[in-house]
């Protein structure tokens, strides 16, 4: 066997892992980012001070947002379920330093401390935990592509062959759901959608990069013979692609129909996609091919689950079309917010209970195929992943109102405290403060830091061979992929540069 069918056969015929697998590895991302920010709020407690240089900035971010989510996909798996509690535990002790060591200066009650939290007003124009998801989608993915050609990145980890919930067929469908969040239907305001076609014709010429390198990743995959699992999009067809057509049809959509009913039409596409399947040799097709041996003749038999699977991408964008515009109602204070995570925590409750019936009756999850159960169950853990951050969000908020003039970037602003005379100016954060910040630098440039890591990626394949390589040597190679990486937005943000010009 060649070793590019070597490295095939390593990420072929897999079936994903357990849903409490895929949630507690999950749940790392917003407890680092709770860790980090009470480790500011606690530098700021003892200095007085932001943390102002850009090294250490960069250094902290990344050996707490992004180290361990490389160690929790490779050396850590075995006892990832113990790892939530430990970093829970860690956050829970920096919390109570900064309670104790705030409870000697301040006499305010612990009752009063969490009426005056509820009561706070908080920077409507900006919301952190939509930033925060897309970002750590990214990262993870970015992590993920790489790190599977490794041994040490557990197989049920990788895409499933047909069926099955593997951490990258999680990450697929949540890039979807993240670039739903922040399309333009989502952010236009009312009045403006009256002019919906001239702005849909600026929509179709913004997404000509993702057609741009779709092509190129076709050309570069094809001309170099690079490993490719077929299985997952087709002989010619690839995620950029997808992610292409995926907004043009939700454009033309949206363009017809009110965004606050997009819900609706998510509904429909992904049951009668999925009655499609199973009524029709639609399935049969998907898997198998026209003449029931795999073929691959004819460029809908050749790319026929990348093409197919659109439908069910399609209706888990306009879902999150709906989720986009939930999040931006306007809704300033922290109960408010509080009770919007409680109204995500009950929907993700009931789509839990709807991808039960689904599995046990309708089909298991396919992302092969985006069927309905697929839909369900990248939703339910994408609201999850996003109440998460919401919850953590705030959380720093009630730390920053222990600790005055406590900044942690890529946070929410506090705008007004009760007891606040007049309306405070939003926070600003001081030099070194957003500037140095990971998320914010990879936020500004996200495109083109999934791109380089793809390139990066392909690169590290063709001078190292992975499937044989060893744990310290597999841990030092991804954590300096993903540092260079980082370092790369990080500079480019640093000089104000965002590489974006269509």
């Amino acid at each position: 066997m060649s070793h590019k069918h070597l490295k095939e056969a390593f990420v072929s015929n897999l079936n994903g892992t357990s849903l409490l697998e895929v949630s507690l590895g999950l749940s790392l991302a917003p407890l680092c980012l709770l860790c980090r920010g009470l480790l500011l709020v606690l530098y700021h407690l003892h200095c007085r001070k932001p943390l102002s240089s850009r090294k250490y900035s960069l250094l902290l971010d990344f050996l707490v947002l992004v180290s361990p989510l490389v160690l929790s996909c490779t050396v850590l798996s075995p006892v990832l379920f113990v790892v939530p509690a430990i970093i829970a535990a860690f956050c829970a002790g920096i919390f109570s330093k900064i309670y104790s060591q705030r409870k000697h200066e301040g006499k305010v009650p612990f009752r009063q401390l969490v009426r005056d939290f509820q009561e706070t007003y908080l920077d409507q124009e900006y919301i952190p935990a939509i930033t925060v998801f897309r970002v750590y989608i990214n990262v993870l993915t970015s992590i993920s592509i790489l790190a599977v050609d490794f041994p040490q990145y557990p197989r049920r980890y990788a895409k499933a062959e047909t069926y099955g919930t593997g951490v990258m067929d999680f990450g697929v469908g949540a890039f979807v759901f993240g670039n739903a969040l922040v399309c333009p239907e989502v952010r236009q305001k009312s009045y403006v959608t009256r002019t919906k076609f001239p702005s849909l014709a600026k929509q179709f010429f913004s997404i000509w990069p993702l057609f741009f390198l779709g092509v190129g990743r076709l050309l570069s995959v094809k001309s170099i013979e690079y490993h490719e699992h077929t299985s997952e999009y087709g002989v010619h067809w690839n995620f950029f692609f997808t992610l292409a057509f995926v907004r043009l049809a939700a454009s033309l959509l949206l363009a017809m129909l009110p965004k606050n009913k997009s819900w609706i039409v998510a509904l429909n596409l992904a049951v009668l996609y999925q009655l499609i399947l199973n009524t029709t040799s639609l399935k049969m097709f998907i898997l198998h091919g026209s003449n029931g041996g795999d073929s691959r003749v004819g460029f809908l038999n050749a790319n026929r689950e990348g093409l197919l699977s659109l439908f069910g991408y399609l209706a888990i964008y306009m879902a999150s079309v709906q989720v986009g515009v939930f999040l931006l109602k306007c809704r300033n204070s922290v109960r408010g917010w509080i009770e919007a995570v409680c109204f995500l925590l009950l929907t993700v409750f009931l789509l839990f209970l709807l991808l039960h019936v689904s599995q046990a009756y309708v089909d298991p999850v396919s992302r092969r195929m985006a069927n309905l159960s697929y839909c369900i169950w990248v939703l339910a853990h994408c609201l999850m992943f996003l109440a998460c951050f919401v919850v953590t969000d705030l959380t720093l908020v009630f730390t920053k109102l222990l600790v005055k003039g406590a900044c942690v970037p890529c946070s929410w602003n506090i705008i007004k405290s009760p007891h606040t005379s007049k309306k405070q100016e939003t926070e600003t954060v001081p030099v070194g403060g957003e500037g140095a910040c990971l998320i914010g630098a990879i936020n500004k440039n996200q495109l083109l830091f999934f791109l380089l890591a793809n390139v990066m990626t392909g690169a590290v394949n063709m001078l190292v061979d992975t499937i044989h390589s060893k744990t310290a040597f597999t841990l030092c190679i991804l954590h300096l992929y993903m540092f260079f990486n980082c370092l790369i937005m990080f500079i480019l943000h640093s000089k104000n540069i965002v590489l974006k010009f269509w």
